[in-house]
């Protein structure tokens, strides 16, 4: 397919998905969250969404992660374990239906690098976001009991780590997380801001990530 037929048709794509009206969920909005390691500071150029219908959705989440670069090297640049992983910096996909493919452009501030990463979405995690289950709220019995998307798994929370690491998980309100996959992306070769801001990353890592990184490297292949 040529360039120009090629921008028609995902033109097309993603103005039939903004007219397409509120998919049929059992709750408002399905959400992204995005989150990336201690220490290995990352900014997200954009979220783009490929829904079950077929439709696009492009630049539906970017900019910060949810990540901490604690003093004195007192953090771990480990994945969360499972009981533990957060929601990330979250935001709702109002109009969009489940997703099929999730495509990722991000800045690892901390090589600095910028990779392109495609997600795929089992009919499996689908299937579950739809399936209502029976919540255990360790913390509080009754705590989000008046949400709509209580009991279903609404959110896929996406990791973003150096060397092009994605691994996404997809949990909800007091249900337990669960692994959809690890994914491994690609270096893109236009380089930060698609080769439009002269090479500059978004902003150069902060003094605790430089220390870290200086003493004990990027820990490249535990992700």
């Amino acid at each position: 397919m040529k360039l120009p037929a090629m921008l028609l048709w995902l033109t097309a794509l993603f103005l039939s998905g903004c007219a397409s009206g509120q998919p049929k969920l059992p709750y408002d909005a399905w959400s992204i969250g995005l989150l990336a390691p201690n220490y290995m500071e990352a900014w997200v150029e954009s979220v783009d969404v490929i829904d079950q219908r077929g439709l696009v959705f492009e630049r539906v989440h970017g900019g910060n992660v949810a990540m901490r670069s604690p003093a004195n090297n007192a953090g771990n640049p480990a994945w969360p374990s499972l009981e533990r992983v957060g929601a990330g910096k979250s935001k709702g996909m109002p109009g969009i239906d489940l997703p099929e493919f999730i495509f990722v452009r991000w800045q690892s501030l901390i090589e600095p690098q910028t990779y392109n990463v495609r997600i795929n979405i089992p009919q499996w995690v689908r299937q579950r976001m739809v399936t209502k289950e029976q919540p255990v709220c360790r913390w509080k019995s009754d705590w989000g009991k008046n949400l709509p998307s209580f009991g279903y798994s609404d959110h896929i929370t996406i990791g973003l780590a150096p060397g092009g690491i994605a691994k996404v998980w997809l949990q909800g309100p007091c249900l337990d997380p669960v692994e959809i996959g690890r994914f491994e992306g690609k270096i893109s070769k236009d380089g930060p801001d698609m080769g439009n801001n002269n090479g500059q990353y978004a902003y150069p890592p902060s003094p605790e990530a430089e220390a870290y990184i200086k003493k004990f490297g990027i820990p490249y292949g535990s992700w």
